[in-house]
């Protein structure tokens, strides 16, 4: 098999087999995180003085930081730091496999959560996750609970395909 020409642009084909592939990521693993990371009221330090106690944020951050080690992307470094008195951070970076590159993608999400509020339809609740339609339902899912799991998924698509990448941090 001939290997991929990094100079030429994203072919159909390769299109079509990312979107194969993190559709199939997203239902098969990314859904199922994400449900649980719902049902987790790891609000933010703003609307949770005890957060710390609590321990919802250090069980994201740790579900999360878990979920990013088992997919063995090459090269991939992942720390989580911590300060005192601060939430913790997940930091991680992979290198390029564009011969050459020098340019670097910042990747960012968050996992602390807004408080409850009100207006939940009656067979919906913040930390009770339902997906429904197609459509998953619950605190934090939608703001950016998510991204972490998606900046991943983009970087395995590329490998599977072979498309070389810049180097990535988060």
């Amino acid at each position: 098999m001939n290997a991929r020409d990094p100079l030429l642009p994203l072919q159909p084909d390769e299109s079509s087999a990312i979107a194969a592939f993190a559709e199939q990521v997203w239902d098969e693993q990314i859904v199922p995180a994400l449900t649980d990371y719902i049902a987790i009221p790891a609000k933010s330090p703003m609307f949770d003085a005890d957060w710390a106690q609590h321990g919802h944020i250090e069980r994201v951050v740790r579900n999360a930081a878990s979920w990013v080690e088992g997919r063995r992307i090459a090269g991939l470094k992942l720390e989580v730091i911590r300060i005192e008195g601060r939430t913790p951070v997940i930091f991680f970076e992979v290198p390029a496999t564009k011969a050459g590159s020098t340019d670097t993608i910042c990747l960012y999400g968050h996992l602390d959560k807004q408080p409850e509020f009100n207006g939940w339809r009656n067979d919906l609740g913040p930390w009770t996750p339902k997906y429904e339609n197609g459509l998953l339902y619950g605190r934090g899912g939608a703001d950016d609970g998510y991204a972490i799991y998606a900046s991943i998924t983009a970087i395995e698509a590329l490998d599977r395909q072979g498309i070389p990448r810049r180097a990535a941090w988060a």
